[in-house]
């Protein structure tokens, strides 16, 4: 598969999360009663697994710069790629947010992630809300033990869950590409820098972390006939 292939997969995997997200986000602040909040977590869980399935045979379904990072630091991706994955991600952030301000009527926000607590607390709460995801991707995405078939629902129920407690205090970003798209609509980049070093410090924590505990039976049994762990 080409980069020039994953590159537009990554493309269209970030568009329609943000798409669908932002979305609604936007959706339940320009028609109100419409649809209610807490489906906003529900939609970006549900728009990530279908990306997952749909495309992450074709490019392993990141959609997001700091998973992109992550992979390349575990050495599970290659570094001279990460550059074309990350602009890919980000203009599909962009076209989304974009096509969304075109086909909506005027309002207040474009679904920008914004902290409600003070800045470091938003800060951990980020880094530990990519930790999590970052964790589930690298278990179900590089270990031949997970189920490998339910590796899109394993990451869009993580991404819904984590939406669910931590979008009320900062969001629940994960993804610069997936903030700073709004941002640039609502004009907020001074908060900007959280979501994307928290993000990229969760995202190679919990990547490495697995790698820590990973137990590969072949390793394992070279060094202990009994087995692994």
């Amino acid at each position: 598969m080409s980069l020039f292939h994953k590159s537009i997969a990554e493309f269209i995997g970030v568009f329609t999360l943000v798409f669908a997200g932002c979305g609604a986000t936007m959706v339940v602040e320009r028609f109100p009663g419409s649809l209610p909040a807490s489906a906003v977590p529900v939609v970006f869980g549900l728009a990530v697994a279908a990306m997952v399935y749909a495309l992450g045979h074709i490019s392993g379904a990141h959609f997001n710069p700091a998973v992109t990072v992550a992979f390349a630091v575990a050495r599970h991706f290659p570094t001279k790629q990460v550059l074309a994955y990350g602009v890919a991600q980000i203009l599909g952030a962009l076209a989304a947010t974009t096509l969304l301000y075109f086909l909506l009527p005027s309002g207040q926000t474009f679904g920008a992630t914004l902290p409600n607590v003070e800045f470091w607390q938003a800060f951990v709460w980020e880094t530990v809300l990519t930790f999590f995801l970052m964790f589930v991707i690298v278990s179900v995405s590089t270990d031949t033990r997970a189920i490998g078939t339910m590796s899109g629902l394993a990451i869009g129920i993580t991404v819904m869950f984590c939406a669910f407690i931590g979008g009320p205090v900062t969001g629940a970003s994960m993804n610069p590409a997936r903030s700073l798209a709004p941002a640039l609509f609502e004009q907020r980049m001074d908060v900007f820098w959280i979501y994307l070093i928290a993000p990229m410090i969760g995202a190679m924590a919990g990547a490495l972390f697995y790698e820590r505990i990973r137990c590969d039976d072949r390793k394992e049994k070279s060094k202990n006939p009994e087995g692994c762990c």
